[in-house]
């Protein structure tokens, strides 16, 4: 297919490689920044631009990776008629490209993306459109670039992004948490590296709560109270620690 992608941000970098390596045709690439654009384009063998005016009407379809504050006022500056216009956004409705084109469609990767990190990961596709037809093209497309493709209309696919931040942003601040106390008690934290990857690997197999350890689960109070003690210091870290270990006490006993 011959596709225009609008963005030059994680999102757009990543889908645009997933394209490009399936055998598409990006014919442009569009962004503010025009380094960032020209980067892409030589990478793509696309042509870079950075005016809305600039963008072709020839695509076989339009792949919108902007954020999400921007579709307020997109209508305004960007017209496609009869064109097939998808976004790549978890919480953004179907209808926010309604002023747009009226073929609208969603084209939303469920993984936490970064341009920086290659190769580039695997991700679930989310798919919707609003007419039965493009929402046929857009699964083909779709299943060329992902092995995971899904049909979502707009509360499923926010439910999944509603998931998607307890699992990965909430559990990489726990990381980032874990991290600063390492750094501060002089303690390797690549000695954490296969706890964190077992962890993950074990959900491939089990039910996360068939696998849950740790001294909450086991109402080991004394241990509990030990690392309250240690955390003394680091009040942040610490009311977590209570917050989850009371949870998880609440939880399992139910």
């Amino acid at each position: 297919m011959k596709v225009v992608i609008i963005g030059c941000g994680n999102v757009a970098t990543v889908m645009g490689g997933k394209i490009a390596a399936a055998g598409h045709s990006i014919l442009q690439v569009v962004g503010r920044r025009p380094e960032a654009a020209a980067a892409l384009g030589r990478e793509w063998g696309a042509e870079a631009v950075t005016e809305w005016t600039a963008i072709r009407r020839d695509a076989d379809i339009y792949i919108l990776s902007i954020s999400d504050r921007a579709f307020a006022e997109l209508s305004a500056v960007l017209q496609l008629p009869d064109r097939l216009v998808v976004h790549t956004a978890g919480a953004v409705p179907l209808m926010a490209l309604a002023g747009v084109s009226r073929r609208c469609g969603v084209l939303y990767p469920l993984q936490s993306l970064r341009k920086e990190i290659r190769p580039f990961p695997e991700f679930p596709l989310l798919i919707d459109a609003r007419d039965p037809d493009d929402l046929t093209i857009i699964e083909t497309f779709a299943r060329s670039i992902a092995r995971q493709v899904q049909r979502a209309d707009d509360a499923y696919r926010l439910k999944c992004h509603v998931a998607a931040v307890l699992v990965n942003n909430f559990g990489n601040f726990l990381f980032t948490l874990a991290h600063d106390y390492c750094d501060r008690e002089r303690i390797d934290f690549g000695l954490l590296q296969p706890i964190i990857g077992e962890t993950a690997t074990r959900l491939e197999h089990y039910p996360p709560r068939q696998v849950q350890t740790g001294p909450a689960i086991r109402g080991d109070a004394a241990t509990m109270q030990r690392h309250l003690e240690l955390l003394a210091g680091y009040p942040s870290i610490k009311a977590l620690y209570e917050l989850f270990s009371a949870q998880i006490a609440a939880y399992f006993r139910n």
